[in-house]
């Protein structure tokens, strides 16, 4: 149940990584695409060096983040980049939602302000949690979706921690499941297609990845109990939630997502 809470509303916030109106306020101030992403999810840090951007984005290789963070600080502040962010939000989401988010806003930042009070050991999270609650209602939607996001990405990196796992391994057994495919998983975090192929080697020689490139029987189960302590530790949460209400966000949550894709926000949907 916490999996599907969180993929219910995931496009309303995953959606501003790819939208052009996030894009073009970014060249505006003179970053491409990747400076725009680095810079305006690590704003909510402050004007951070790249190793903390490695650290808490975790599965970029460090040499495109080093190619982009401080020398984004440069030219923009953070906090004109958290303004930049929630315009383009706020532009593409106006484009696909409808105007009655009440109910589901609220859920949503009931869970948001519980995650707030659990912000040990989730830097990421705990910067954007942070940050003032927007006016608008819909902004409103966007930033709690964020903190849902963050706090469970956190989570996520001491899973992953905690299995001994590294960024490019973790996109490995990511592209191992066969629902992603793995060139754009590799081409968007920036690896070689040598660095690539010594990690499947290497995760083959731990029987966790099949000749074929897909998980076997060893990497399945491996995986599945990094996904399941992620949502141990995304649960806390969602928890202020009585399981009708529950219910009540996936019903509210999910048409909104859809809509999102329908809308063309996200790539390859």
């Amino acid at each position: 149940m916490i999996r599907t809470l969180f993929r219910s509303l995931e496009a309303v916030h995953g959606m501003i990584y790819f939208v052009p109106e996030a894009e073009t306020r970014y060249a505006s101030v003179g970053l491409d695409r990747p400076g725009g992403y680095f810079a305006s999810r690590a704003a909510a840090l402050g004007a951070v060096g790249a190793d903390v951007v490695i650290a808490t984005f975790y599965n970029f290789n460090p040499e495109i983040v080093r190619a982009r963070i401080p020398q984004a600080w440069e030219k923009v502040t953070p906090q004109r980049m958290i303004e930049l962010r929630l315009e383009a939000a706020d532009e593409a989401l106006g484009k696909v939602l409808p105007e009655d988010l009440k109910e589901i806003t609220e859920l949503a930042r009931r869970a948001a302000e519980r995650a707030k009070e659990m912000p040990q050991g989730r830097p990421l999270f705990a910067a954007h949690a942070g940050l003032p609650w927007p006016d608008e209602t819909r902004l409103q939607l966007f930033h709690a979706q964020t903190l849902l996001r963050e706090f469970r990405g956190d989570g996520h990196l001491a899973a992953l921690l905690r299995h001994n796992i590294t960024g490019i391994e973790a996109l490995v057994l990511h592209a191992a499941t066969g629902d992603y495919p793995a060139e754009v998983l590799r081409r968007t975090r920036v690896w070689s297609e040598e660095q690539w192929a010594a990690t499947v080697d290497d995760l083959r020689s731990r029987g966790l990845v099949g000749e074929d490139q897909l998980l076997t029987e060893k990497g399945r189960e491996f995986r599945q109990g990094i996904e399941d302590d992620t949502d141990r530790m995304a649960a806390p949460a969602y928890d202020v939630l009585s399981d009708q209400e529950k219910q009540r966000f996936v019903e509210l949550a999910a048409p909104l997502s859809k809509a999102v894709v329908a809308g063309g926000l996200l790539p390859g949907r």
